[in-house]
């Protein structure tokens, strides 16, 4: 059994007047022996208050999952992402995803919502809106297939084993025919996908177009706070609540009543001003002879009086009708932003541009055009090679031969990326194998990538296949670097277009450093990226280990970490470019300067060097 503690700050003056930690704990009932809500405590809209409980949890160590309610908006008192996130050590941006995502099926005002999720030591903590629907529509997304079950028990140190079994056993046949699936159907993408907050939908598209809002945003008027919508002449005193389960908004909310307004949702005709939760009395609540409103609020005590448009967000006050949202040329990254401002103007709908012949496809109001992701053919060349899956020899001894390393590394980086892949498999040392599977990928892919076959030896084809074969032209053949030296870059005419391949060394360390080097820029080109933003990020890292300097510039694989002083960087070892254990873990392309004349043997513990960021820095302390 997994124990649960509650932090509501949707109601300051008491646990009576909070509704939404009530509505977690009876889910959390409905949920049997699986949890247990073993705290439930409401506090202020105060930053320093809500921090104090969570430590006070998380250090004790007996509480699986700390669920907040309230202040996730944008109203003035919602500071629950702002107290919660500095204490968040890993963030879990999946479960934000999804909590907007199931969110906005409900309500495009969920768009407003800054949800939190992570763990704390070995305690998972999500943030959850302060209104009972918002609720309860989270804690079934969240409980959903045993979600939090797994997250909860991974962060106390699990292994996940029997999760991962259950679905397995589910899958069955299913799971197969869905591998076959992802194998072998390499298809030229539709022009209309639609907008998701998943990352590996639109994640990392660029805008082709100016995005701009087709409506005022907001439309109507609206509140920007939890509370209820009432005429400025109201004076203090006690009031009827309407709700729009028993009054339309399209009504005059008559004297005496005021009608309850969440964050983000429209004023009945009539009201002129919201008044805070925190600034009404709970007087009672309906009862069990009510029927749907048990427990719902009857009345409150308005305890002041409000001027004329408190609270209030008038149409177009965020957003006017054709106002620039997104540029052309930004990019829809998977952290959310740029999803949630589409979103907030109505954009439901993307249009992909295919980036070679530039045809627009016809858009409307619900859709954005972007550019379309390149597709990436992938090969290996090489007898010495044998495929993981199908361990077959193509040397034509006894020897055996060794596995095939850079195409599995590079189609897990691209399919990471978002890049759809075809893979092309293994291609002997011979002339025709080579035309073959040139020819497939010219035809099935926009960018042909290579590994292997560029060296000096007699089995190194590539090149003259590219020139004989196909017209093609090679623009470089060698490169005065450390490792990477063969990498060759040539283009290849096909039908109206002109085709890019690139060709990195066999070795694997050499490979993967040459891909964030040569290839991830020229994807992000073809893809539409500005050409100021192509190259990987790069900072400046004090070095934790002696580097000896070679004849040409090397990229030396190190771990990058957030230290007490600054960034920081360690070797990964020995640089063999054959080595491809220097990458494991590496999260940096230390680059150091070629060997001089004047030059001292090696760079010293504590000197500085600018490296190329190729991963997620982690903090060292």
């Amino acid at each position: 059994m997994r124990s649960i503690g509650v932090v509501s700050d949707t109601a300051s003056h008491g646990l009576a007047e909070d509704k939404s930690g009530p509505t977690i704990q009876e889910i959390v009932k409905g949920q049997g022996s699986k949890f247990v809500c073993s705290e439930y405590v409401c506090v202020p809209d105060e930053i320093s208050q809500i921090q104090s409980v969570v430590k006070r949890w998380t250090e004790q160590e007996n509480i699986d999952w700390i669920i907040t309610t309230g202040g996730t908006g944008f109203g003035v008192r919602d500071i629950t992402p702002e107290a919660i996130k500095p204490l968040v050590e890993r963030e879990a941006s999946g479960l934000v995803h999804l909590l907007l995502s199931a969110s906005l099926k409900h309500t495009p005002f969920a768009a407003l919502s800054r949800p939190i999720a992570g763990t704390i030591g070995k305690t998972l903590v999500v943030t959850l809106p302060g209104s009972v629907k918002a609720v309860k529509e989270n804690m079934e997304t969240l409980l959903n297939a045993g979600l939090v079950e797994h997250a909860v028990e991974l962060t106390r140190g699990g292994t996940g084993q029997q999760v991962h079994g259950e679905m397995a056993k589910d899958s069955g046949e299913k799971s197969r025919g869905l591998y076959h699936h992802h194998h072998h159907h390499h298809h030229t993408p539709q022009p209309r996908s639609t907008l998701s907050h998943d990352p590996s939908g639109p994640g990392n598209y660029v805008l082709a177009v100016d995005v701009s809002a087709s409506q005022d945003v907001p439309r109507v008027p609206s509140t920007n706070v939890d509370g209820y919508a009432v005429r400025a002449t109201d004076p203090p005193g006690v009031y009827k609540v309407l709700t729009s389960q028993i009054h339309s908004i399209s009504q005059t909310v008559p004297p005496g009543s005021v009608f309850r307004v969440n964050t983000g949702g429209p004023l009945p005709i009539g009201s002129d001003a919201v008044i805070m939760v925190e600034d009404t009395r709970l007087v009672s609540t309906y009862k069990d002879s009510d029927g749907d409103l048990e427990g719902e609020e009857k009345e409150i005590e308005i305890l002041i009086k409000v001027p004329e448009k408190e609270n209030i967000r008038f149409p177009g006050t965020d957003v006017r009708v054709g106002d620039i949202v997104l540029q052309k040329g930004d990019i829809i990254t998977s952290g959310g932003g740029e999803v949630g401002t589409l979103a907030f103007v109505g954009k439901k709908e993307v249009s992909v541009r295919n980036y070679i012949r530039s045809i627009r496809t016809i858009f409307d109001a619900l859709q954005v055009e972007v550019y379309r992701k390149p597709i990436v053919a992938l090969l290996s060349t090489g007898n010495e090679l044998i495929d993981l899956q199908n361990p077959v020899s193509h040397s034509g001894n006894d020897w055996g031969g060794i596995y095939d390393t850079n195409r599995p590394s590079l189609h897990a980086a691209l399919e990471g990326m978002g890049y759809q892949v075809v893979d092309l498999g293994i291609v002997s040392d011979d002339v025709e194998s080579h035309v073959a599977a040139i020819r497939r990928g010219l035809q099935s892919a926009d960018i042909l990538l290579t590994t292997g076959g560029t060296s000096m030896g007699p089995t190194d084809l590539l090149k003259p296949v590219i020139e004989r074969h196909f017209n093609g032209t090679i623009h470089f053949g060698r490169v005065s670097m450390k490792p990477g030296k063969p990498t060759t870059f040539a283009t290849i005419p096909y039908e109206n277009s002109v085709k890019p391949v690139f060709a990195l060394p066999g070795n694997p360390a050499s490979a993967l450093v040459t891909f964030y080097l040569f290839i991830v820029p020229a994807l992000r080109l073809l893809g539409g990226w500005r050409k100021s933003q192509v190259q990987l990020p790069r900072v400046r890292v004090t070095l934790q280990s002696e580097i000896y300097l070679d004849p040409r510039t090397e990229f030396h694989r190190v771990i990058v970490s957030q230290g007490p002083n600054g960034l920081v960087a360690t070797s990964t070892g020995g640089q063999r470019s054959s080595r491809v254990a220097s990458l494991s873990g590496a999260n940096g392309l230390a680059i150091v300067p070629p060997k001089t004349e004047s030059s001292p043997l090696k760079l010293e513990v504590g000197s500085e060097v600018e490296t190329v960021i190729i991963g997620e820095i982690q903090k060292l302390y």
